[in-house]
Formats: C-alpha cells, sequence, structure tokens
C-alpha cells in the first residue's frame, strides 16, 4: 500500500464517529461506516481472490452446506497491508462501542485499546489463525445465516466492505441481518451496499435496553441470493481463530 493510500485510507477511517456507530447500532442493529476503499482498492483486493499463495483455507460453501454457489478464502499471515491497515486502523473506535457494551452488560472484561494487544490475548488462548477473509458468490450463491467465532475468545463487532458494484457486476445479493430479542420472533433486515462502502455489525449479539434493564440480543448474518454476475467481498474479524 502506497503512502499516499495509506494516508487516505487513515482519513477516511478517522472521520468514523464511535458515538454515532453505538447510535446506529442501537436503532438498527447495524452502522454505515461510509466509503472505506476506493475502485482501485476494491479492484486489487476482488483481483487477489485466484491467487492460492495469499491463502490458509478455503471454504466451498455448497461442500459444506453453508450456503451454495459460492466459496470463501481466510488469508494467511502476514496479511496483506492494506487488509492489515484496514483491521489495525478500524479497531480502535470499534472498541470504544465494544467496551460501552461490556459496561451495559455489566461485565468487568475490557477490550484493549490496540488490535495487537488484543491479538495477544487471542494468541494467549491458542487462537493464531488469522480472520481477515474474501467471499464471493456466483449466479445462485447466497451464504446461510451464521456467527463468526472461532474460540473463547470474541471481538463483538465485525465489518464488511462490498467490493463489486450493484447492478453493474452482480444484482441481488443484499447483506442479511436476523436478530432474536428475549419472548419475540426473529426480525431480519436486508441491507445494501455500494462498491467500496464497510457495514459494522455484531458479531454475536448486543445490548438492547428494556422495560428491566440491558438484555441480551442475539445476531446472525448472511447474503440473500445473488441473481446475476459475481458479488466479492472483504470480510473483517478481529478475533484470531484456533
Amino acid at each position: 500500500m502506497t503512502g499516499g493510500s495509506s494516508t487516505q485510507l487513515a482519513r477516511r477511517i478517522d472521520r468514523i464517529d464511535p458515538a454515532a456507530l453505538e447510535a446506529a447500532l442501537e436503532e438498527r442493529g447495524f452502522a454505515h461506516a461510509g466509503l472505506l476503499l476506493d475502485a482501485r482498492q476494491c479492484q486489487q483486493l476482488a483481483s487477489w481472490f485466484d491467487d492460492d499463495s495469499r491463502y490458509r483455507t478455503t471454504i466451498d460453501l455448497g461442500a459444506r452446506r453453508y450456503g451454495d454457489h459460492g466459496s470463501y478464502r481466510y488469508f494467511a499471515y502476514p496479511l496483506p497491508p492494506l487488509v492489515a491497515s484496514l483491521r489495525e486502523r478500524l479497531y480502535p473506535p470499534l472498541a470504544r462501542v465494544a467496551n460501552r457494551w461490556q459496561e451495559r452488560f455489566g461485565r468487568d472484561a475490557r477490550y484493549p485499546d490496540t488490535l495487537a494487544a488484543f491479538l495477544e490475548r487471542c494468541h494467549a488462548a491458542g487462537q493464531l489463525r488469522p480472520t481477515p477473509l474474501l467471499l464471493r458468490y456466483g449466479a445462485g450463491g447466497y451464504n446461510c445465516l451464521h456467527q463468526d467465532r472461532y474460540g473463547d475468545v470474541a471481538f463483538p463487532l465485525q465489518v464488511v466492505v462490498l467490493l463489486s458494484t450493484p447492478g453493474g457486476d452482480f444484482e441481488g445479493g443484499e447483506f442479511l441481518l436476523t436478530e432474536q430479542r428475549p419472548r419475540a420472533q426473529s426480525r431480519g433486515t436486508a441491507v445494501a451496499l455500494a462498491r467500496g462502502h464497510a457495514l459494522v455489525f455484531p458479531n454475536a449479539e448486543r445490548p438492547i435496553e428494556g422495560l428491566r434493564g440491558t438484555f441480551r440480543a442475539v445476531s446472525r448474518h448472511g447474503v440473500s441470493e445473488v441473481r446475476s454476475g459475481s458479488r466479492t467481498t472483504l470480510g473483517l474479524i478481529f478475533h484470531d481463530a484456533s
């Protein structure tokens, strides 16, 4: 990643307001983080999908019955500089939200200020494998609702960045979120993204205020069927896997 690209990325992430993120997550269960990657960066990342040397694991959605007509690939360490920079720079503002959630849940544990310190916690727990990934879906492809938890140490927020152009590269393929609140049926939301834009959402749960205090809303996410074309995204998970 060039110096100019790094500076632009830092500026885009610096514009993210943790308080606004938390307010959006509170209201809707997800938060748009705006444009993070320009067209050149999106194209570069998408072009890496077929480079086997960059990945530690590839998962075929249909073979695992996680979905169909698609696959995802976990990057190996060392991460590409652009992916590493996104993960490192996004972590601090999200950690502030995560720690507010810990307070609301009445939990004593806090997340460190830096990704490096948090990853030390993961590695001490035996979670050593990187989790940032690229996901690609063809026509008819979809991803079943799921959670991305890979060990006892987990960060409560994650990010997806769309690398393809809706209406140009693909049709359909909306990002899906469901939320289960106590004593209520699940609520589903379909979220459309623009190329290069990021979405922040709960990894597994978020706090919600009710008449009797704070309760836990359980979240799952997936992707609706791609009706035509090809859809590629970057997923940023902040905890490593066991």
